[in-house]
């Protein structure tokens, strides 16, 4: 599983625009492996489940210049470890959760961690996030959060389906994007695009993705 991970690294590295940031998402993968990816440049990582987290965290404590981001599905019970242990959450994925998450940053004393929302541009009852009309009904709703940095979108899009589809879906999450530019809410920006996983990041790329989250590519295959 961990074999060539550094010239894998290099490998994706040299065909990524200097705008985009590799994340390195470690779901199941060892800290030996993380460390390796640490060796070959990587400093932003990510991970689906809180626990696992929390004890990767502890075991790199050491290198102080990581940038975790959440990537998984975020219960609201556990909001509050993810504000406290993640630089990044890329998963706001209802408004419950956005309510849930201001209200708990109004009470810790903490540099809140960015926020992406997670929107559906193609229709999923697989995935969790708004689709685009849900969120740009809901969303002028977010502005009496201001405890909230959020600084755009994230999205995962349907499996199996073809690259012109992924590119509809991709495109279509750059739109809204813009779109949700101009309204100008005050806690609201656009600066970052979560989208494009193995096996369709170049696709999301050429859309314009600020963020690519790559896990089989950089770590081989998962054991489990």
């Amino acid at each position: 599983m961990t074999g060539n991970i550094t010239k894998r690294i290099e490998e994706i590295r040299n065909t990524l625009p200097p705008q985009v940031r590799l994340i390195a998402v470690t779901k199941t993968v060892s800290v030996a492996a993380m460390q390796q990816a640490y060796d070959a440049g990587i400093r932003d990582f990510g991970e689906n489940k809180i626990q696992e987290a929390l004890a990767k965290q502890e075991q790199l404590k050491a290198y102080t210049d990581i940038r975790w981001h959440f990537l998984g599905h975020l219960q609201t019970n556990k909001a509050k470890l993810a504000l406290q242990h993640f630089h990044w959450i890329h998963t706001c994925d209802r408004a419950k959760l956005v309510k849930r998450l201001d209200h708990l940053l109004q009470q810790l004393e903490i540099t809140p961690p960015n926020l992406l929302l997670q929107v559906k541009p193609l229709a999923d009852p697989n995935k969790y996030g708004w689709t685009i009309p849900e969120l740009l009904e809901v969303l002028p709703t977010f502005q009496q959060y201001q405890s909230l940095p959020i600084k755009g979108l994230m999205t995962i899009l349907p499996l199996n389906i073809s690259s012109q589809q992924a590119q509809v879906g991709f495109e279509k999450v750059r739109d809204l994007a813009q779109q949700i530019e101009q309204t100008h809410l005050p806690n609201v920006t656009m600066e970052e695009l979560s989208m494009g996983m193995s096996d369709d990041y170049p696709l999301a790329i050429e859309a314009g993705a600020t963020m690519i989250r790559l896990g089989r590519t950089i770590f081989g295959e998962r054991s489990n």
